[in-house]
């Protein structure tokens, strides 16, 4: 947790030092910089739920091959 805190910290004074803005925009844009990164991951696992909908075969060769794979190595 500390470390995640630590990433926090060194995000938002950059974005305090490096914007060129008004301090309330600085301040904003410090406390908010974490929904860029968060909003990236929530599109890419929407985009991955629906290509296994828009790609069935695909799917199910993927699932083939990891129920092969826990087969192989772990039984």
């Amino acid at each position: 947790m500390t470390v995640l805190w630590t990433i926090y910290a060194a995000g938002a004074l950059m974005a305090i030092w490096r914007t060129d803005a008004a301090w309330t925009t600085r301040l904003a844009l410090a406390v908010l910089w974490p929904v860029g990164p968060l909003a990236f991951l929530v599109t890419v696992s929407i985009l991955l739920a629906a290509s296994l909908i828009a790609f069935p075969v695909v799917a199910g060769v993927i699932a083939a091959v990891a129920v092969t794979a826990v087969w192989w190595f772990i039984l």
